[in-house]
C-alpha cells in the first residue's frame, strides 16, 4: 500500500481543487466545505463502495475529513492569493487526479484484482470526485463531455503505475512520480495541440455504403461467371 503521507497529500490537493471550485461558483462556507470533501474524498468513496473490500478511507482516516475542513476554511477566508493565478485550477485539478489514480490503482493491486479492474478502479478514483462535483453543481460531468483528454489521462496514469510497479521492483516513489508526470504531460499536450475526445461519431453511412458496394461487386462477379 502507498504510504499515508501520499494519501493525505492527495486529500489536501483535492480539497484545494474544491476551494477553487467554491470561489468560481461563489459558494458560501458550507458550499466550500462540501466541495472540498467531495473533490478530495469522492473518488475514494466511489472506489471503496464498488470494491467492497477493506475499509472506507474517508471514514477510516482520522485526518482526511479535518484536512478538508481546514483547507476549506483557509480558502474561504483568504481567497485573494489564489485568484492571482488564472491557470491554477487546471494544474491543481490534474495533480489531484494523478494522485488519486495512484491511490486507487495501488489499492486495487493490493487486493489482487485483475488488470482491467485495476485500471478501472484507478480511473474511477481519479475522476470520481470530479464527477460528484459536477453532479452536485447541476452540470453534466466533465468526463462525459468532449474535452482535452481528461478521463484518458487518468486511464493512462493507471496503466503507467501498473507497468512501472512491475518493472521497478515495486519502488513506489518512482512509480508515483512517473504516473503524475504522464497524467500532467498528456493533459498539457492535449491542451496545447487542442486534442479533444471524439463526439457525435456516425460511421453508419460509410459502413452501409461500403456494404452496398461490396454486394454490387459480388453480383457483377456472379453474372460474369
Amino acid at each position: 500500500m502507498i504510504p499515508n503521507w501520499l494519501d493525505l497529500s492527495a486529500v489536501v490537493v483535492g480539497a484545494f481543487a474544491g476551494v477553487l471550485v467554491g470561489q468560481k461558483y461563489g459558494l458560501d462556507l458550507v458550499g466550500f466545505i462540501a466541495m472540498c470533501i467531495i473533490c478530495a474524498l469522492g473518488g475514494g468513496l466511489l472506489r471503496d463502495a464498488i470494491m467492497q473490500t477493506g475499509t472506507v478511507y474517508a471514514l477510516d482516516s482520522e485526518l482526511a475529513i479535518p484536512l478538508c475542513v481546514v483547507t476549506a476554511l483557509v480558502g474561504f477566508c483568504f481567497p485573494t492569493t489564489m485568484q492571482r493565478f488564472p491557470n491554477l485550477y487546471e494544474w491543481v485539478d490534474m495533480t489531484s487526479v494523478a494522485l488519486y489514480v495512484i491511490a486507487g490503482t495501488d489499492k486495487a493491486l493490493a487486493n489482487g484484482l485483475h488488470l482491467p479492474a485495476v485500471v478501472l478502479m484507478g480511473t474511477i478514483t481519479g475522476v470520481g470526485g470530479g464527477i460528484l462535483r459536477d453532479v452536485f453543481l447541476g452540470e453534466v460531468p466533465h468526463v462525459f463531455r468532449q474535452s482535452n483528454f481528461y478521463a484518458l489521462c487518468a486511464v493512462m496514469g493507471s496503466v503507467t503505475y501498473c507497468a512501472s510497479m512491475r518493472t521497478t521492483d515495486a519502488i513506489q516513489t518512482i512509480s508515483s512520480a512517473l504516473t503524475v508526470a504522464v497524467v500532467l504531460v498528456l493533459r498539457q499536450i492535449s491542451l496545447r495541440l487542442d486534442l479533444v475526445s471524439p463526439a457525435n461519431v456516425n460511421l453508419e453511412p460509410k459502413v452501409v455504403d461500403t456494404g452496398k458496394k461490396a454486394v454490387r461487386k459480388i453480383r457483377r462477379g456472379a453474372r460474369k461467371r
